[in-house]
């Protein structure tokens, strides 16, 4: 923490220091929430995400006004490009929002943590292993929640299958109910031209433990991103059986291929 702060005290911006200054966040003495968010590491990802954010990605936001700007809510996007960017994107657009700044708390995957120095960085950041007890937990604290239902199955996607939604899993839903928490469905257009895969190597990643192997760029291409941010979802926890959920899913999912397709619509070209 000491160095993180160091640092951020001595390159990140005015500005950057203001934006997260103001987010709504109750932090203990030692500066961590109880997932391990921190405000030093924060603004300075802030710093090097907002870069890519505003050079590299040149992200265009649409619907930011559908956030709410206090209280639990869960962001459902869809999921592409096998490095997490597009919830880095969605999480700058979210902090950065004028009509109410969110440090919004992304559900990653049980991997991530276990690579060196990578998951206490994210710790910091505020992601969280996508665990239904941390979840729920969050909601009830009042949080703003990133979850990709699609999970792996959706950022390690081949290319032929790009903008194509997979299956959802059906624990997001649940905690929504449960948890009383709005649903806001986003559709991310340009994450999959950032690190497109041509194959998925899975025969050679089992053995190294990892959930696939994308063959494809080394880094990131600088295709144009745009986030589509719909309206609400509300649904009562009223489901007696799992198959009265189904529904629910396919209707969160028919908005945000609706939010895909206007994205794709407006899109004049893939990395201008």
């Amino acid at each position: 923490m000491a160095i993180s702060r160091w640092l951020a005290d001595r390159i990140v911006g005015a500005e950057i220091h203001d934006t997260i200054d103001r987010l709504p966040k109750v932090l203990g003495s030692f500066g961590f929430d109880p997932w391990g968010y921190n405000r030093s590491t924060a603004k300075l990802s802030l710093a090097g995400a907002g870069w890519l954010f505003d050079h590299y990605f040149r992200v265009r936001v649409e619907g930011l006004e559908h956030i709410p700007p206090t209280g639990r809510v869960m962001m459902v996007p869809n999921h592409s490009g096998q490095l997490p960017l597009d919830g880095v994107m969605l999480g700058v657009a979210m902090a950065r929002n004028p009509a109410g700044p969110r440090a919004p708390r992304a559900m990653i995957e049980r991997f991530f943590p276990t690579v060196p120095f990578l998951g206490n960085f994210m710790n910091g950041l505020g992601a969280v292993v996508g665990d239904p007890v941390n979840c729920g937990a969050m909601l009830e604290h009042e949080e703003a929640i990133i979850v990709f239902p699609e999970g792996i199955r959706g950022s390690g996607k081949v290319w032929h299958k790009r903008y194509q939604l997979q299956r959802f899993g059906t624990g997001f839903m649940h905690l929504a109910m449960r948890h009383r928490t709005p649903i806001v469905p986003v559709g991310i257009v340009g994450c999959e031209e950032t690190m497109p895969s041509f194959s998925d190597l899975k025969p050679l990643a089992r053995p190294l433990g990892l959930p696939y192997i994308p063959l494809g760029p080394l880094l990131p291409l600088p295709a144009r991103v745009s986030l589509h941010i719909g309206e609400p979802l509300r649904f009562d926890n009223d489901c007696e059986h799992e198959h009265d959920i189904a529904p629910r899913i396919e209707q969160v999912k028919s908005e945000i291929r609706k939010l895909i397709r206007r994205g794709l619509e407006q899109r004049q070209s893939i990395y201008r």
